[in-house]
């Protein structure tokens, strides 16, 4: 699978480390060591397919050049994935918040973070061999282009909102664990909380805005896409 990664950390042992592993998997790697640096790096064409971002940065916090990354329709769709020496959950949470798709706690392993970098890159680039437009009520959705509107305006969406957004889309009517949506989303359950699904569930509602009550919140079992819309709003095609 090639790709360009850009490593964004100031420690220059750990980024060369990290280089050499990354280069030896196939992909082509670009590095910063400032936050300004990696929002220039990441707006260079062409741009990188995903971004492994320390969260202590000299000049800005990772998580702000996350949120500038995710505001800029140009990086938006960035896959990023945040690495920090803080393994509270809180922190896990803000970097969820903020639009990451994956978290890396400090120390760990080339191998692991292959692994996710991989795992994150299936998640952005699925396959699909016959991309589908579905339409449901203010909601309309093109697989293929990795593109949804509400009432005509399109809504800006990570790789990982756009899925979790589709998976349940194509499974409206049915009741999906938070478990679930754990494995089949993110694709690694072990490596995050079942509150990781609510935060991104809720960030997606926001997002939908006049169309986020057609996900809705079945307590204690998990999330369910409405199998209809609202009256007055059309059926789905």
């Amino acid at each position: 699978m090639a790709g360009i990664v850009l490593i964004v950390d100031d420690e220059q042992e750990l980024v060369q480390s990290l280089a050499w592993t990354v280069q030896r998997e196939g992909f082509q790697v670009r590095t910063a060591a400032t936050g300004a640096q990696a929002l220039a790096q990441a707006r260079l064409e062409p741009r990188p397919d995903l971004v492994v971002l320390d969260l202590m940065l000299p000049d800005l916090p990772g998580t702000e050049v996350c949120r500038q990354l995710r505001a800029d329709p140009s990086t938006r769709e960035v896959a990023i994935i945040m690495v920090t020496a803080r393994d509270e959950e809180i922190d896990r949470v803000v970097g969820f918040e903020v639009g990451a798709d994956d978290y890396v706690t400090k120390p760990f392993s080339p191998r692991e973070l292959m692994l996710r970098i991989r795992a994150v890159m299936r998640r952005a680039r699925p396959a699909t061999p016959e991309p589908e437009k579905l339409v449901f009520g203010r909601l309309r959705v093109d697989e293929g282009a990795h593109l949804a509107w509400v009432d005509g305006v399109e809504i800006g969406l990570t790789a990982l909102e756009f899925k979790l957004l589709t998976f349940l889309l194509e499974r409206r009517g049915r009741v999906q664990s938070r478990e679930v949506l754990l494995e089949e989303v993110w694709g690694m359950a072990s490596a995050v909380t079942t509150r990781t699904v609510d935060t991104h569930v809720k960030r997606l509602r926001q997002k939908l805005g006049a169309a986020g009550n057609y996900i809705e919140t079945r307590r204690g079992f998990g999330y369910r896409f409405r199998s209809v819309p609202p009256s007055g709003e059309g059926e789905d095609g």
